[in-house]
């Protein structure tokens, strides 16, 4: 078994994210790159597929280089089954209150309730991450990329 190289988690999850963004970065390349003053509705699919891959084999490489046992198996003893619900309820919730709430109840809930999946979270840190989440998204999106995205539905601001 010595010098052999046994698969651990992290070769997974860097061969995923390498399949993933050579596969975005196919695709996009089927479209016009464009340059980076006139980009092309092929570029960022291809920038990024190309970051993805290398973010993958990054992953892939420090698992290479760890000193850490391999993974016995993929799933833990008791697995945290409220931080999954936590965190596919948050984009559930984005989703419900963008449509009939607007950005801010959305961008709030959504960050709220992924952070509360957190097993070491706190109601008042996932607020606290929550809000900050909020006013840079509001600031970012809505006033500095103009995204016709309405900050409260009903309410002009």
């Amino acid at each position: 078994m010595r010098g052999r190289i046994k698969l651990k988690r992290d070769y997974y999850a860097g061969a995923l994210m390498v399949v993933l963004g050579v596969g975005a970065a196919i695709v996009g390349s089927g479209y016009k790159f464009g340059t980076l003053a006139r980009m092309g509705p092929g570029f960022m699919p291809v920038v990024l597929g190309v970051m993805l891959a290398f973010v993958g084999l990054l992953i892939a490489g420090t698992a290479l280089a760890s000193s850490e046992p391999d993974d016995a198996k993929f799933m833990p003893d008791n697995p945290q089954w409220f931080g999954w619900l936590c965190i596919i309820a948050g984009p559930v919730l984005f989703i419900i209150l963008g449509e009939y709430g607007g950005m801010i109840p959305a961008v709030f809930v959504c960050v709220f309730v992924c952070a509360l999946g957190d097993k070491s979270g706190t109601y008042k840190s996932s607020a606290i991450l929550a809000f900050g989440v909020t006013v840079f998204g509001v600031l970012l999106f809505h006033y500095f990329l103009g995204i016709p995205f309405p900050l409260l539905r009903g309410v002009n601001l």
